[in-house]
């Protein structure tokens, strides 16, 4: 900032408000102005050009803000070695000497800024929410703010919850003797821990940025809150209505901003600046654009964005055309939406598009393709297609409602500790006899929870049990491979068989009697493999697990009311003949009651019942599922399926090799697509439910997605959770999870020969 310099009482004022508006927009205190010095380096010019000393002492303020300066209501500041208040005024009361145009940079209103950062600067939380939800709901990826407003259950602030309140909360926990006393602090209330209402200070409608630095500066904070009106002090009115939270960060990045668009005005006020300095900065700016824009990985994400913009408006014109072309090679269209849209999904990762989306828009464009332009459609949707659009749904909505409240299920035990129950039982100390236990218990687990449920579990569970970083992520490797293994085995484990046992592909008992002895064989054989990569050492004495404690009674509870309601879905289905989505949406409409009834009138635990489990479900996982199936379904009734079935039963010498080959596929490409792909392939009608095709496919697309990481939800969530890559994977445990692959096929291969007398009938002479 560019201080005046006249004399001293030429710049008082008595008070800001008797001041023109004109000029109180103008002015820049000396606190905005030191807080800018100090925090803002973006533009300062760099150090290899030579500055006039004269210049800078001219710059120097008569009356500098220092650690005894004290400041009035309005964020105007004093000496402390005066009597009476001084208000330090305007630094630049001249417009000709202004860095930026009339309200931009230090003299922007403080609403442009609020609406420059987007949203409204905090994340909206209940008083009665845990601090770790809290913190949760503040660094989420679709929340734009890192503070939070808390509000009653009448919607009265409360207070701010800020990272400083946040390290108070950590200084106090870091008194406690125990682990149990120390959770009880981020499972408290958050209500415990902010900045009171009463406490805050804010900045109004008429401040300016300039302003809204002094006041942050002076009160030594970093967030403010903006209100229409504030009150003695800048502090808060209780009941005003709060517009938004603004941030140091937000004040300064918009008024930095601003004075890059003043350079050449700059240049020409000084023009004596040695090197002329603001040319170099500005060749500096564009030298590192360029160099930005040479990056490989800025290069790749300029041509994904090019190529997805050209697909999307030449998609969009060819539809909006409707063009002939459609209706005469309307197959073909179809399938290369579907080509792209499962490149999308594949290389998630790579073009940095939800998965989610990707579907979502795959399906919409099939089917507006099949209803408007195939066969002997006339440009609009039939009766016909229609209801084929409405049974897909029905037959969709029945996963996506079982996997909603199968996965609120869990996540309400979950947040009761339910858990305990099982990881009080491990005792042992020894690396392969752990490795052993984990993989067995993963197997157990996930054939009556999903198996991405169990690897979350389970994976969190090894982070304090085994402190070692290569070793952890072979354990969580066991994990995947246990938890896909063990999925394959009931109707409920694992989301595949769950598919193929709600389209009545699979029945319950089969499933479970047939698929169990394969499944265990699979996991056996790849642990057999992998076991051999574990050292046995003393690092096991480092665990970070507490003492086996007893679970609390309500914790007990829910736990077993939890596994009895996934228990109970197939015996409900096989009982009622109802679909099993009835079936786990009574279950959680019974847990809900229960939860409701344990926590009657406990505000603070509103984060244990169930309305707290929904809000943290993976909805795009499901919506996920959603434009998959309808995807495949739009698929199947077009014929083209069916088509596909011919060809690999022309090809490939049976369909226990198709089934392999299914099984192998779903390594690098999602299982869900794939069973559902072939559930339109092959008809019940020639393919009965039990039929060996079906149990081999549940079988080798549950394990098969363990050969490489990126084939089943649970090596995504590994990747994510311990930063296990590709090719470590593939080196370490892709061989072992193929050889279980294999001898699981062997296994199911040999023991329907011998049921089905195949073994029998083959030695007997005719």
């Amino acid at each position: 900032a560019l201080f005046d310099r006249g004399e001293p009482s030429n710049l008082r004022v008595a008070n800001r408000n008797t001041m023109a508006p004109s000029s109180r927009r103008n002015t820049l205190l000396s606190a905005a102005a030191l807080a800018a010095a100090s925090t803002t380096t973006a533009f300062a010019p760099p150090s290899s050009i030579g500055i006039n000393k004269s210049i800078q002492q001219q710059q120097q303020h008569p009356y500098p803000i220092t650690a005894n300066s004290r400041c009035n209501t309005r964020g105007l500041c004093s000496t402390s070695d005066s009597t009476d208040t001084t208000d330090l005024v305007a630094l630049s009361t001249n417009p000709s000497l202004n860095l930026t145009p009339e309200g931009y940079g230090f003299s922007s209103p403080i609403e442009r800024i609020l609406k420059s950062r987007g949203g409204l600067g905090y994340y909206r939380a209940k008083g009665s929410e845990s601090v770790i939800d809290v913190m949760e709901g503040i660094t989420s990826k679709d929340n734009k703010a890192d503070v939070a407003l808390v509000f009653d259950d009448d919607d009265k602030l409360l207070g701010l919850f800020t990272d400083a309140d946040y390290i108070r909360l950590a200084t106090e926990r870091a008194t406690t003797r125990s682990e149990e006393e120390s959770a009880t602090f981020i499972a408290a209330p958050v209500s415990n821990f902010i900045t009171p209402a009463s406490n805050l200070i804010c900045v109004d409608s008429t401040d300016t940025a300039s302003q809204a630095v002094a006041i942050m500066s002076i009160n030594n904070i970093r967030h403010t809150i903006l209100i229409e009106k504030c009150g003695p002090n800048n502090s808060y009115l209780e009941g005003s209505a709060v517009k938004g939270v603004i941030s140091m960060q937000d004040v300064l990045r918009v008024i930095q901003g601003d004075e890059r668009l003043s350079f050449d005005k700059l240049s020409k006020k000084f023009p004596g600046l040695a090197n002329k300095p603001i040319e170099q900065m500005r060749e500096e700016m564009k030298s590192q654009a360029n160099m930005l824009a040479s990056n490989p990985e800025t290069a790749k994400k300029d041509i994904i964005r090019a190529v997805t913009l050209a697909l999307s408006a030449g998609s969009v014109a060819l539809f909006a055309s409707q063009s002939s072309w459609l209706s005469s090679h309307a197959e073909l269209a179809m399938v290369g939406i579907f080509i792209l849209g499962y490149i999308g999904i594949i290389f998630e990762e790579v073009f940095e598009f939800n998965k989610a989306a990707v579907a979502l828009l795959m399906s919409t464009g099939l089917w507006v393709t099949y209803a408007d332009y195939y066969g002997d459609s006339t440009g609009v949707a039939s009766e016909t297609v229609l209801e084929q659009l409405k049974e897909q749904l029905a037959e969709v909505s029945d996963i996506c409602f079982f996997l909603l409240a199968a996965s609120t299920i869990v996540e309400v035990v979950d947040a009761h500790q339910g858990f305990k129950v099982v990881t009080n039982l491990i005792t042992t100390k020894s690396k392969k006899g752990l490795f052993w236990t984990i993989g067995f218990l993963t197997f157990f687990l996930s054939a009556i929870l999903n198996n991405l449920t169990v690897t979350i579990v389970m994976v969190s569970l090894l982070r304090k049990l085994v402190p070692n970083d290569d070793d952890r992520r072979l354990f969580g490797a066991m994990v995947v491979v246990a938890a896909n293994a063990g999925g394959v085995w009931t109707p409920i484990g694992d989301v595949t068989t769950t598919m193929l046992w709600i389209n009545n592909n699979l029945s319950t008992i089969p499933t479970v009697t047939e698929l169990f002895l394969p499944s265990f064989v699979c996991l056996v054989a790849s642990l057999f493999y992998l076991v051999n990569q574990v050292e046995e050492d003393s690092s096991l004495a480092e665990s970070t697990l507490p003492p086996p404690s007893p679970l609390a009674t309500r914790g007990v509870v829910v736990f077993w009311t939890g596994i009895a309601s996934l228990l109970a879905v197939p015996i409900f289905n096989d009982l009622t003949g109802l679909p099993p989505y009835i079936a786990m949406l009574t279950g959680l409409g019974a847990i809900w009651t229960m939860t409701d009834i344990i926590h009657m009138g406990e505000e603070e635990e509103e984060g244990m019942k169930v309305p707290a489990a929904l809000s943290k479900l993976d909805t795009s996982g499901i919506l996920f599922f959603l434009g998959i199936l309808m995807s495949i379904g739009v698929l199947d009734k077009s014929g083209l399926l069916k088509d596909l079935a011919i060809f690999l039963n022309d090809n490939l010498p049976s369909q226990d090799i198709i089934a392999t080959v299914i099984g192998i596929a779903s390594a690098l490409i999602d299982n869900v697509p794939l069973v559902a792909a072939t559930m339109g392939m092959y008809d019940l009608a020639d393919y009965g439910t039990d039929d060996k095709l079906w149990q081999l496919i549940a079988l080798c697309a549950g394990t098969g997605g363990s050969i490489l990481v990126i084939g089943s939800a649970s090596g995504v969530a590994l990747m994510g959770l311990e930063k296990v890559d590709f090719l470590w994977y593939a080196k370490k445990v892709t061989l072992g999870a193929s050889i279980g692959y294999f001898a699981g096929i062997a296994t199911y291969l040999a023991q329907n020969a011998v049921l089905s007398g195949a073994l029998l009938s083959g030695s007997v002479s005719p």
